[in-house]
């Protein structure tokens, strides 16, 4: 039959409901995410100090191995706020090479393919497409970070004595919060940088840049100007800093004096960088074609 005897009428089936369409986007991502072999080794290296925090928790809780190691050594097999601190730390700081690989796949090939526009020319809004790209790079990172921390928590309570898990619950409550927050803050600043570089190998340094480059800056601020404030710049410094007071691990004397940071400071600090990253996206993401004459 030919083309023009066709009868076009509007399609009149059933409708996928609006945040419904957020979930293809994020399937897709994912997919895209974790088809790469170094997504995959970075993940799976990320898995290691896992591995040796889980050992440790096991014997910690074997009293042979508690009668074999010297008691001026017991502190080593202490399982508290500390222990659960330097997992913490490990398990964040691998996301940051993660979401610097992972960032640029989920929005830079759009931008380099012109793909952009076709993306929204579909029933989806650009906050709509900007979500789906945070919850795929928000999962690729919780599975790094707060689900091993959590495993990690689960065991001990299984493993501990009866009563410590009622003692030592807002640990629980402190991982959540800790790692959420600086996920979230990951995936922004990724999403954010990665949609103004075309180029994938150098949305990654630029990523790692934008994190520790404000760091050196904020330690020469420091020093010179000899105020705490400069740590501000500082983003590891003031998660560290955070993640302490979220567990409940006293902060050293000498950092507690001289370079202690107020938490509503770090707080705004934060939201201020995600204002900045959402304003980067907002400015980036537009649905528009350049016509060359």
């Amino acid at each position: 039959m030919s083309v023009y005897k066709h009868d076009y009428r509007a399609y009149s089936g059933r409708i996928t409901p609006a945040w419904a369409r957020v979930g293809v986007l994020v399937r897709y991502g994912l997919a895209e995410a974790w088809s790469s072999k170094i997504t995959i080794g970075l993940g799976l290296a990320s898995m290691i100090p896992f591995i040796i925090f889980l050992i440790q928790i096991y014997l910690a809780n074997n009293p042979a191995t508690r009668l074999l190691v010297s008691r001026n050594n017991l502190r080593f097999l202490d399982v508290d706020a500390e222990y659960f601190l330097r997992a913490l730390e490990a398990q964040c700081w691998f996301a940051l090479p993660l979401m610097s690989w992972v960032a640029p796949r989920l929005i830079t090939y759009d931008l380099a393919d012109s793909a952009l526009p076709i993306l929204l020319s579909h029933p989806i809004s650009r906050f709509g497409y900007v979500l789906g790209k945070f919850v795929a790079a928000f999962a690729s990172l919780a599975s790094v970070t707060v689900l091993p921390c959590l495993v990690l928590f689960v065991y001990q309570c299984y493993c501990a004595p009866p009563g410590w898990t009622m003692a030592n619950l807002s640990i629980a409550f402190g991982i959540v919060a800790g790692t959420t927050i600086w996920i979230t803050l990951l995936s922004m600043v990724g999403l954010a940088f990665s949609s103004w570089v075309k180029w994938r190998t150098l949305a990654t340094g630029v990523i790692f840049a934008a994190v520790l480059v404000p760091a050196g800056v904020g330690g020469i601020v420091t020093a010179v100007l000899r105020t705490r404030w400069g740590m501000l710049l500082n983003l590891p410094f003031m998660m560290t800093q955070l993640w302490q007071r979220l567990l409940g691990v006293p902060e050293m004397v000498r950092t507690a004096r001289d370079w202690s940071l107020p938490s509503a400071a770090i707080l705004v600090m934060l939201i201020a960088s995600c204002l900045v990253c959402a304003a980067m996206l907002n400015a980036r993401i537009r649905g528009r074609e350049v016509v060359r004459g």
